[in-house]
């Protein structure tokens, strides 16, 4: 109620459980705080409820890991997630489990972090951390092959996770209003299918990917 009143809202459209995730805690404290969101009169019950009542469109978790998203499917209701860094031109993680699972239960992602920290659009970090030889060696690999067909790789990052039907949406990081102008043409960019095919053919991408148009 309070939240309402300070946003002037009759209601929320989408709220996370944020950082409910392995990353951030020892084993033992995530099992902890997970068992208390998901027990009975924890946060997800609660939100389920609010959902019930109006209060919020939809509820999720904001997480950098898969592993806490596959639990709340399982264990409750929820509708989105915001998920960072693991569905990228680097890693495909969520398209062993969870996809499969969000498009089962008819629950969506939003993509987080598809630059990889700023990985794929030049940058030295990686998951917020200097990249390691193996990174930088994916990366050069990407770049080869976005050469040759004349492809802006950032633009191929950001094309690429928008392409999956259980993303609804892809939220790279912007530290100016150039920064946003520069993402939105990105998505218009067009990108020849032969680059898409060659990632595949080089294992950079899996086959079961679902390619931009």
């Amino acid at each position: 109620e309070d939240s309402l009143q300070r946003m002037a809202l009759s209601h929320i459209d989408i709220v996370y459980v944020h950082d409910l995730s392995p990353d951030r805690f020892s084993q033992a404290e995530y099992e902890h705080y997970y068992a208390i969101a998901a027990g009975r009169g924890g946060a997800f019950e609660g939100l389920v409820k609010l959902r019930e009542e109006g209060v919020i469109k939809g509820w999720g978790l904001g997480v950098n890991t898969v592993d806490p998203c596959l639990r709340a499917l399982r264990d409750s209701d929820p509708d989105i997630f915001l998920l960072a860094g693991r569905y990228t031109l680097m890693e495909t993680t969520p398209l062993q489990e969870l996809f499969p699972l969000c498009a089962e239960r008819g629950a969506h992602v939003v993509l987080g972090g598809p630059f990889n920290s700023g990985f794929l659009a030049g940058g030295p970090n990686y998951d917020y951390a200097p990249a390691g030889a193996d990174k930088i060696a994916q990366r050069e690999r990407l770049r080869q092959v976005a050469a040759r067909h004349g492809v802006d790789l950032a633009a191929a990052a950001l094309q690429f996770g928008a392409a999956h039907p259980v993303v609804a949406a892809t939220i790279p990081g912007a530290s100016s209003p150039d920064h946003l102008k520069r993402n939105a043409a990105l998505m218009e960019v067009k990108i020849p299918a032969a680059f898409w095919e060659e990632l595949r053919a080089e294992k950079l991408l899996p086959q079961e990917a679902p390619l931009p148009a």
